[in-house]
């Protein structure tokens, strides 16, 4: 995001639909490119599940082409992050306080809760949480 933190309520649209763009291209390509009938797994770090909690949580209010793609969109597992590490600064990351931290997972919980795909919290130490990652990844696909 260009504009680091300082963004606007169209512009949060702007980015759902460019993540949309490149998840597209990005599984054109991995469908073209595979080989004996299988792929390699696609992995993506936001969704529109995020896009309305950001719009939500930020503006009181979600672009309805927002939620009408969460109806659309399927997805195999999701890897929820708990807030159980340290935050870390960067240019994009909001929220340092814990409690708005807590607030926001428990906000995402509640929708992975409530849909039917397969979810599974990663915490612990850096690496727990990979060992976790790694066995819900191996367990979807049955290695």
């Amino acid at each position: 995001m260009t504009n680091g933190m300082n963004y606007t309520y169209s512009d949060l649209l702007k980015i759902a639909k460019g993540q949309l763009a490149m998840e597209d291209e990005y599984l054109q390509s991995a469908i073209s490119n595979q080989q004996s009938g299988s792929h390699s797994p696609i992995f993506i770090d936001t969704n529109m599940y995020v896009m309305k909690v950001w719009c939500e949580f930020v503006f009181g209010k979600c672009h309805t082409w927002i939620t009408n793609q969460i109806a659309k969109r399927k997805y195999d597992l999701y890897l929820l992050c708990n807030t159980d590490l340290p935050w870390v600064k960067d240019e994009l990351r909001e929220y340092p306080d814990l409690e708005t931290r807590d607030k926001l997972y428990h906000i995402y919980k509640n929708i992975l809760t409530n849909q039917p795909v397969t979810w599974v919290d990663i915490n612990g130490g850096y690496d727990e949480r990979l060992e976790k990652a790694v066995k819900a990844v191996d367990t979807l696909l049955k290695i």
